[in-house]
């Protein structure tokens, strides 16, 4: 919907929404003075609390979800990793953006694979239960047991899945926090996992 202006209400709530966290975080500011009288500014902000929220989205995500062109996306992007806000990393045919100098290269990894329906599911079935089976995957999932079979080798050659003996989550404490801190960009069962995370968190004494 566009006010009399020609100014798109929807995109500016969105943009808005999202540079609010953008500007509450320690890399607000980082835009030219000359950027917040053309609105990139805002732009800027909101990638940068889109990013925070959902840190691993890749390039089309963005653009969507924020409601931006895909040169104006291409831009701000780009700007963003000049002035060293963001990272840029490769992740088969994705490219994916995290806040800069917040993740270490197998927490990327992890994101990547969270942010695909399948591993995220086969992941957070295993981190429910540790004896989880292949075939007990393909029944919770939905999906034919070479699908497993697919996502728990691409799992294991990113290093997020052990196949030695069954399947073992890498890390598990890693990838329980980071679903635990991001489960709202995840879905329903990820959310459902972060309620009831006290019972899968081990404490050493």
């Amino acid at each position: 919907m566009t006010n009399p202006d020609g100014i798109d209400e929807g995109k500016r709530a969105t943009l808005r929404r999202f540079a609010a966290l953008g500007a509450a975080s320690p890399l607000a500011g980082l835009s030219a003075p000359a950027a917040a009288d053309t609105g990139e500014s805002d732009a800027r902000d909101a990638i940068v609390g889109y990013l925070s929220t959902t840190p691993g989205a890749h390039f089309s995500k963005i653009r969507d979800d924020l409601q931006l062109g895909t040169g104006e996306t291409q831009h701000h992007l780009r700007r963003l990793e000049e002035l060293e806000a963001i990272e840029r990393y490769p992740d088969g045919d994705y490219k994916r953006f995290v806040p800069a100098d917040r993740f270490d290269a197998f927490e990327k990894h992890a994101l990547g694979y969270l942010r695909r329906e399948t591993p995220r599911g086969m992941l957070i079935e295993l981190l429910r239960n540790p004896e989880t089976t292949a075939g007990d995957l393909a029944t919770a999932l939905d999906v034919s047991a070479p699908t497993v079979s697919k996502y728990a080798g691409e799992l294991e050659d990113a290093g997020l899945l052990s196949r030695e003996d069954g399947y073992a989550v890498e890390r598990p404490e890693t990838v329980l926090v980071l679903i635990i801190r991001h489960a709202d960009s995840f879905g329903e069962s990820s959310r459902q996992l972060a309620q009831n995370a006290d019972q899968f968190i081990k404490y050493h004494g």
